[in-house]
């Protein structure tokens, strides 16, 4: 069943097309009736119908106006008018607002009712398209490559049991058995104009023209294309993208690591080659160190992205192996610890935004991995200190002191030599985040109060000027209009143009009871143009025109309908 509003200005127009026709027989739904355009936006804005019937002459706002602010707002929102053979010039422009049905008047029933079929033979078909899609998309997302590509990225993203890596490769039949492993990471050099987005994305591939687009996707497609036509000559390697890079994944079979290292920088840089020969772009590689277990092989990954960062000091388009920018002989002993910036990310993120209950658990994942790894005294202490760090700059950011965190006047480095295990560390931490998480979500409701409060205080001075709009008060206070009127309504309970509307209406209705102002003064002074719309909109609140409430000030008055 479709929705339907009617609009009209004549009500005996609207009733009769109310009881000639069976609606919803013929799959309709009449929600709402409305007198005018601006009535009709308003009931547009609540109920979002998916069919608007609307005549093209009507006071305040024509038919074609509210199919334009339609088409603008609504734009799936189907659109019959109903026009005349003498209104040839509004049929012309209705064309160009792509009005999906016409109405010739006079007409009957049934001419309307098959108007209403085509209209929902269309919705019909849009919505069966619309279910198939979504089938594509389910399959897709089943499919085997899409699996696999989602495996190596939470491969090089995190530490995983072994028995999940044997039980999904066996699954999207990966063979992921070797001696020692690598990753590598290609990253486009883009420039700042590439970051800005094209108005046209590019239909077909050429090497001309991939060196002009900026259209990053498609290039790191390309990319990703390069890499796998290489690294399919060799035989052991896994290549995909992730976090708009292409990785690419080292298994080797051989013993000798040092020689193996040798060859895959000989690899990565053909790939750098090739990239900048067939694409006309650069890249930078960043290569972590070999490891010997599949299960850490995101630590070798966290190393690549390390290794991407030195291109501030050595520059782009090449190949930079960690081994030999950092100091490597640790490397020997044990796997390394890393406080990496997907980590912080993740800890800031459940501060700032999520619940108590996400913060103990993201800081009992950041733990767990101190307890799997054999790590010296210092390593701890350095690995914790990082973590502090993380939250020192949250709290800096919402202007906290730290004696409000951390119950101290000084920085809490110093407490950490005081713990007696990684479990007291653990909870202090957690304490430590929960406290911080909750000034922040304190801070961000008294913000928000402010805020409307703010706005109630400039509207309330300027709701009687004609021209005040949500953008104008989000621009005395320097926000978005898209935040502040969610936030407002939120706050308010109401729109932000109800709200106007209903300052101006008590303002009218106060000025009605003590001055001898005629209607159309006070129209003016309360901020309407037109006073016809005024009396429209005071009649529609108080259930009765500006003149009879002034008549009958002595009695009752209706309530907002």
């Amino acid at each position: 069943m479709y929705t339907l509003i009617l609009v009209d200005d004549e009500e005996d127009v609207r009733e009769g097309l109310l009881d000639e026709i069976s609606w919803e027989e013929y799959g309709f739904q009449v929600i709402e009736r409305a007198e005018n355009g601006r009535e009709a936006t308003e009931l547009i804005e609540k109920c979002v119908p998916d069919v608007i019937v609307t005549d093209i002459h009507m006071p305040f706002m024509n038919g074609l106006e509210l199919a334009e602010w339609t088409r603008n707002h609504y734009p799936n929102t189907k659109i019959i008018i109903l026009t005349g053979y003498d209104e040839f010039e509004y049929a012309q422009k209705a064309i160009k607002l792509h009005i999906d049905e016409y109405v010739l008047k006079p007409f009957s029933s049934k001419e309307l009712v098959d108007i209403l079929l085509k209209v929902k033979h269309q919705l019909d078909e849009e919505a069966s398209n619309k279910d198939n899609l979504q089938s594509l998309i389910q399959h897709y997302r089943k499919s085997l490559p899409v699996l696999r590509g989602t495996f190596l990225s939470s491969l090089v993203s995190r530490r995983i049991p072994i028995s999940e890596i044997n039980e999904k490769s066996q699954s999207y039949e990966l063979n992921m058995k070797a001696i020692s492993y690598m990753v590598s990471i290609a990253r486009v050099d883009y420039t700042h104009s590439d970051l800005q987005e094209v108005e046209q994305k590019l239909l077909s591939f050429s090497p001309e023209s991939m060196k002009g687009t900026k259209d990053r996707q498609l290039q790191l497609f390309a990319v990703l294309n390069i890499t796998t036509e290489i690294s399919d000559k060799y035989d052991a390697f896994e290549v995909f993208p992730h976090n708009d890079d292409v990785v690419l994944l080292f298994m080797d079979k051989d013993k000798d690591s040092e020689k193996t290292s040798g060859q895959m920088l000989e690899i990565l840089e053909e790939v750098r080659q090739n990239v900048e020969k067939y694409l006309k772009l650069t890249v930078t590689i960043g290569a972590g160190t070999m490891t010997n277990s599949i299960e850490n092989v995101h630590h070798s990954y966290n190393e690549a992205l390390q290794a991407l960062d030195y291109r501030l000091l050595l520059g782009n388009n090449r190949v930079i192996w960690i081994y030999d920018v950092e100091t490597s002989h640790y490397r020997l002993i044990y796997e390394p610890l890393h406080y990496d910036e997907l980590k912080q990310q993740m800890l800031v993120r459940s501060i700032k935004v999520e619940t108590a209950q996400d913060v103990v658990d993201t800081v009992a994942s950041l733990f767990s991995d101190l307890e799997m790894t054999q790590l010296t005294v210092k390593d701890c202490h350095v690995y914790v200190l990082e973590i502090l760090t993380s939250i020192m700059k949250v709290a800096k950011e919402f202007r906290l002191e730290f004696d409000e965190i951390f119950g101290l006047n000084e920085y809490p480095f110093a407490e950490i030599t005081k713990f007696n295990n990684l479990n007291e560390v653990k909870l202090w931490i957690t304490g430590i985040c929960i406290k911080l998480m909750n000034h922040i979500s304190k801070g961000r409701q008294s913000s928000y109060n402010q805020l409307v409060e703010d706005a109630k205080s400039y509207i309330a001075i300027h709701y009687h000027e004609s021209d005040i709009s949500i953008n104008k008060v989000c621009k005395h206070l320097h926000i978005s209009t898209s935040y502040f009127s969610g936030i407002f309504k939120k706050e308010v309970k109401m729109t932000f143009v109800n709200y106007v509307l209903q300052l101006r209406m008590e303002s009218a209705k106060n000025l009605l009871r003590s001055s001898n102002m005629k209607s159309f003064e006070i129209a003016d002074k309360v901020g309407f143009i037109d006073p016809n719309y005024f009396s429209f909109c005071f009649r529609k609140k108080f259930g009765l025109t500006p003149k009879d409430y002034r008549n009958n000030m002595g009695g009752a008055v209706k309530s907002e309908h």
